[in-house]
């Protein structure tokens, strides 16, 4: 049997993650949802001219109603309220609305497709995989947390050192958003450990600068082109070829997670093997300040999910 991927929202996020995927060559079927008339089925339109460009056989389907989608592996949750470029703006300010969106579809879409992974991409992305994982129970729900705000933290750390990104590996982890926080125990250079590549060289780094780049470029071209599209596009394109081949890679993703000090289990974003199955993770090998960080970035998730869970009644 062929794989059967479900594209859930197909705007600004949710087409260029399609259209990655797509160019993959990942699904045997690819299913496209949105409640605006008419958009899946243009966009749906689309990709049928593209695929017959690359002669790549795929079924296309396309939906206006959530509960459309049977039989999907993996689905990807793209709907909700963006931030509105040129205003102050976080993503946890998207909570209640996006909260009663994820709701529906929690609700909806795992009975239709009982066998899916369920990949969430709606912001404020932690609180909304840990909410959707509450609503649906489904086993598999992860949020694309930090994989994208790992990407720009690698690709910072190449413009800063003057060194190929190729060469440059290391993780964010916590929240996505302003609780994002360098994992620095994890950064190498030309794989060496940070601190002894600096010694070796003699560049310096300004640690402080990275991490301000990580937590504000994305409003920067939100405000300058509308919206982030093809970086977390080609992010949430690597941990999905990594859950369908099996792949067992780490990224920095938003797995559900009892820390100590939080009351209740939250989806957060540790570096994490990535496969059919979650896990392991890289916890342990962590330094004691990162383990700490993260704990706290858990506690703002928490928070954020609380509010989305009295949002739509399920306080």
């Amino acid at each position: 049997m062929g794989i059967h991927i479900a594209v859930v929202g197909n705007g600004r996020i949710g087409r260029p993650t399609a259209y990655t995927l797509f160019n993959e060559r990942l699904a045997d079927e690819l299913s496209l949802v949105d409640i605006k008339p008419g958009l899946s089925w243009a966009f749906g339109e689309e990709l049928k001219h593209a695929a017959a460009s690359i002669k790549y056989d795929v079924g296309i389907n396309t939906y206006e109603e959530d509960d459309g989608v049977s039989g999907a592996d993996l689905v990807v949750v793209c709907v909700g309220k963006p931030r509105i470029p040129g205003v102050e703006m976080s993503r946890r300010d998207l909570m209640s609305e996006n909260a009663r969106i994820i709701n529906h579809i929690a609700e909806v879409m795992p009975p239709r497709n009982p066998d899916a992974k369920f990949i969430i991409v709606t912001n404020p992305v932690d609180a909304m995989a840990t909410l959707f994982k509450r609503v649906s129970g489904a086993d598999f729900v992860i949020g694309t947390g930090d994989h994208a705000d790992t990407l720009r933290f690698r690709a910072k750390l190449a413009m800063d050192l003057g060194v190929p990104v190729s060469k440059v590996e290391g993780f964010i982890g916590g929240e996505h958003g302003s609780a994002a926080y360098g994992l620095w125990s994890t950064v190498k250079i030309e794989g060496l450990p940070l601190d002894d590549y600096l010694g070796e060289t003699g560049k310096a780094l300004d640690r402080e600068a990275v991490i301000g780049y990580v937590r504000t470029v994305s409003k920067r071209i939100v405000d300058a082109v509308g919206g982030t599209e093809f970086g977390p596009a080609a992010a949430f394109r690597d941990i999905i070829r990594s859950i369908l081949e099996d792949r067992g890679e780490v990224y920095s993703v938003s797995v559900s997670n009892e820390l100590p000090g939080v009351p209740g289990a939250v989806n957060v974003n540790i570096p994490t093997r990535v496969g059919q199955r979650l896990g392991p993770n890289l916890w342990d090998e962590l330094t004691e300040e990162e383990q700490g960080n993260i704990v706290e970035a858990a506690k703002a998730i928490y928070s954020n999910y609380r509010m989305g869970i009295e949002a739509v009644g399920k306080g």
